[in-house]
């Protein structure tokens, strides 16, 4: 019996090994084509760069394609499963705890940050010259607006535009009315079907990342030839960098903490969630990252499907870490230069409404910026001022949404490693 287990501990140790090898060629591989293709894009060969944008364009609408089914797919199934049971609360409370620490620690970074660079006010004319850039409709839209769009009065429409939040609502509603429904063949049969629909977009997925280093060549091409060319220009530098630094120190400090309080290796954890992490530097969405977020969780961090695939889709709308510090910055820049003053009350009160505006956006690309021009919109702070930060707003928004994945990525490991062995999967 002894010798039996000695071989099969063999057995699993040879494969852990060989899957790390894989695991770390694979690293490599992205990190060379993140090089290759920013080296190519810098050249200004512009056959070349068109063809990059081709390619960026393909991989951008698969991710889109794949991402909202797969959504509601995996919150319908793992409710379906886990609805009627205890667990479904405990994996819930833990994906919402970790949540809300981690983008409460966000905007408080952004808070600190923002008085200890104090960045200035702008010339009057200057802010009154970008209000030109400001998608006007949406600079009418409230934060009430934002709520009645997740409500759906249509069961195909969410899915047709793409609307995250209400997609959710819509897979939860489904899932729990599975999870509670009699126990009839009917509802077996509808379940496997689900179920197999499912198994087919993992499928699809798995096949997504394996062509995927040609798609990391393509946006590192893309997007390095933008910057070359000048599209992509730094303004309001003050600014920018308490932006860029609240995301930095949340991302390479506050994080990692956080899983070594947990017991968890970040390098380890970052190494096979990287994936996710470099397609929504790209893609700036963490909804369309989430079919690699989900595979590279239970392939490379081997996390339970059970804990991956509900608090990932979750997590995607509502853990928002970028967003948070974004929302507050921004806006305390904004009512600065509007003459509100900003004392310390306003500024922690603006520290909650930017946690609770970051939990209900949607993670789709400048999200967080038009969800900002609403809140701003609404108090009648100068809106102009949205208009100087969009230029500058696509790199804030790739920065951000890593971050963000990264969060998502974080929270599902620390869930999985504080309800493992601890979840009935009969």
């Amino acid at each position: 019996m002894n010798k039996n287990e000695d071989v099969k501990n063999l057995a699993q140790s040879v494969l852990k090994e060989h899957q790390t090898k894989k695991q770390g060629r694979q690293f490599i591989l992205w990190i060379l084509a993140l090089v290759v293709g920013a080296a190519l894009g810098w050249l200004g060969i512009k056959p070349l760069n068109e063809l990059f944008n081709f390619i960026a364009t393909v991989f951008t609408r698969l991710f889109q394609f794949i991402a909202v089914p797969t959504i509601a797919l995996a919150v319908i199934t793992t409710l379906a499963a886990l609805g009627g049971k205890k667990e479904t609360g405990r994996i819930f409370a833990h994906a919402v705890v970790y949540t809300l620490l981690t983008t409460v620690f966000a905007a408080g970074i952004g808070l600190a940050m923002y008085l200890w660079v104090t960045p200035g006010n702008l010339p009057t004319d200057l802010a009154s010259a970008g209000a030109s850039s400001v998608p006007q409709k949406l600079g009418t839209v409230t934060y009430y607006d934002h709520i009645l769009n997740v409500i759906p009065n249509n069961i195909l429409q969410p899915f047709l535009s793409g609307n995250v939040l209400a997609v959710m609502l819509i897979a939860a509603s489904f899932g729990l009315g599975l999870a509670f429904m009699p126990k009839t063949e009917n509802r077996e049969v509808l379940l496997k079907g689900i179920l197999g629909f499912q198994e087919l977009l993992f499928t699809l997925i798995k096949a997504l990342l394996a062509i995927l280093p040609v798609g990391i060549l393509a946006f590192a091409g893309q997007l390095s030839a933008q910057i070359e060319a000048g599209v992509i220009v730094g303004a309001l530098g003050k600014y920018t960098l308490v932006i860029m630094a609240s995301n930095g120190i949340q991302f390479f400090l506050v994080l990692p903490l956080f899983l070594l309080a947990r017991g968890l290796n970040p390098i380890d954890v970052f190494k096979k969630m990287s994936p996710a992490i470099a397609v929504a530097l790209f893609t700036k969405s963490s909804a369309g990252t989430l079919p690699v977020t989900l595979a590279s969780a239970e392939k490379n961090l081997k996390a339970d499907p059970a804990v991956s695939r509900f608090v990932l889709p979750i997590c995607t709308t509502i853990n928002m870490n970028g967003c948070a510090a974004f929302i507050l910055i921004t806006s305390l820049f904004v009512m600065q230069n509007a003459g509100i003053e900003l004392s310390m009350t306003t500024m922690l009160t603006w520290l909650i409404v930017a946690v609770l505006a970051a939990v209900g956006n949607a993670g789709v690309p400048m999200g967080c910026y038009f969800l900002t021009l609403s809140l701003m919109s609404g108090i009648g702070a100068p809106i102009g001022i949205m208009g100087l930060i969009l230029p500058i707003y696509t790199i804030i928004d790739m920065i951000e949404t890593a971050e963000n994945v990264w969060s998502d990525s974080c929270v599902c490991a620390m869930t999985d490693h504080d309800l493992k062995g601890k979840l009935n999967h009969e």
